[in-house]
């Protein structure tokens, strides 16, 4: 997983940031999961990285739609 800049992120469509978000969860929920039964991490900063770059693709997706909303009170 590469860290995703919000440079980047910004750059994509609301569909790609929503696949990426959906691969993104998928991961975590993966990455928790191997804790929880005992497995180790592949890398021990990978959690919170992906829950960095989640919280970063909610926080765009929020200012696209809030773009949106004042571009129709205009």
């Amino acid at each position: 997983m590469a860290i995703s800049k919000p440079k980047d992120l910004r750059k994509s469509s609301e569909k790609d940031l929503d696949k990426k978000l959906k691969e993104l969860k998928l991961e975590l929920a993966k990455e928790k999961a191997n804790t929880k039964i005992g497995g180790s991490v592949t890398s021990p900063g990978k959690i919170k990285e992906i829950r960095k770059t989640v919280a970063r693709i909610e926080t765009i997706k929020n200012e696209l739609k809030r773009e949106t909303e004042v571009k129709k009170k205009k």
